[in-house]
């Protein structure tokens, strides 16, 4: 069975209508998985680092970046809890994305 996600693009609409403008902003995502929500942002936002703890969907996001995204994007295979472990003091982000990682 093939699954297709979201084919009338409800949940970006509303994803936009909550978020609305990322112009200018560090963003961390969690749950980014192969990044299929970051790409419709990214172009906007002066950096980004998603992370996933699934390692398979991380490559497939870093061999999916765009050329002109790949100095403000960065995707890490990490849980939340283990990436601020790692980090030697904790980044600020202006938002945190948690798009079905709850």
């Amino acid at each position: 069975m093939t699954i297709i996600l979201d084919p009338t693009e409800n949940e970006i609409q509303a994803f936009f209508n909550l978020a609305r403008d990322f112009t200018g902003q560090s963003v961390l995502e969690v749950g980014c998985g192969n990044g299929r929500l970051t790409w419709r942002y990214a172009n906007q936002a002066s950096q980004v680092i998603g992370i996933d703890p699934k390692e398979e969907r991380i490559r497939q996001a870093q061999a999916d970046t765009p050329a002109e995204l790949k100095d403000r994007v960065a995707f890490l295979a990490s849980g939340l809890e283990d990436f601020y472990k790692r980090s030697s003091q904790a980044p600020a982000f202006d938002r945190v994305l948690f798009s079905w990682s709850l």
